[in-house]
């Protein structure tokens, strides 16, 4: 299984940006399918997470900001009212069952 995350980028605060997730296999084959993101410093950390329910969870920095949601082949995260602590490498993480398969990340830079 493959994860090929795009659509990060530099980006002034205040400004949105929606990243694409998009595994190999349908979006239905997994538990669940989660972004996270790690700043330089810090510890991975999840940012937006939806299972095969479809039920969402979102970390509290970004509730009301960060929208998670999918079709059968990509998972989304939008991303609106971007600020500086946002800039990380997000990643996209695909789970099925104790499997866990990552993307590569992609960068989102967010400046003031």
């Amino acid at each position: 299984v493959q994860v090929a995350e795009s659509g990060g980028g530099s980006v002034q605060a205040g400004d949105s940006l929606r990243l694409s997730c998009a595994p190999s296999i349908s979006i239905f084959e997994f538990n669940s399918v989660g972004w996270y993101r790690q700043a330089p410093g810090t510890q991975r950390e999840l940012v937006a997470d939806i299972n095969v329910g479809g039920v969402t969870t979102y970390a509290d920095s970004v509730k009301g900001r960060f929208t998670i949601s999918r079709d059968s082949a990509t998972v989304y995260l939008q991303m609106y009212n971007l600020k500086t602590e946002d800039t990380a490498v997000y990643y996209c993480k695909a789970r099925i069952l104790r499997r866990e398969y990552w993307g590569q990340g992609t960068q989102v830079t967010v400046s003031s």
